[in-house]
């Protein structure tokens, strides 16, 4: 399980570099970081234990900012798409 966790991590971030999304702010305590990335209209929180980054957290918010827990890239993905499919 650490090993998808930790491909999850790498996969994330590659589709982030990818999409050309901002980090608009971090900031750290108790050795967590919490990093608000958006693009355009979507934003995704990540929350990354700096011993492990393997086990960090996504979470990101719809149109209407309901909150939609990210479990996979597909979740991210998905998304992200349905997001900017209702801009239109």
């Amino acid at each position: 399980m650490a090993k998808l966790r930790a491909s999850l991590h790498s996969r994330v971030h590659k589709w982030i570099d990818k999409v050309g999304f901002s980090l608009n702010s971090q900031s750290s305590k108790d050795n967590v970081t919490t990093k608000h990335y958006f693009f355009e209209t979507f934003n995704l929180i990540e929350k990354e234990k700096q011993d492990d980054p393997a086990k960090s957290k996504y979470l990101c918010f719809d149109v209407y900012g309901e909150k939609i827990p990210v479990r996979s890239l597909l979740d991210l993905q998905s998304a992200f798409f349905d997001n900017l499919s209702k801009l239109k």
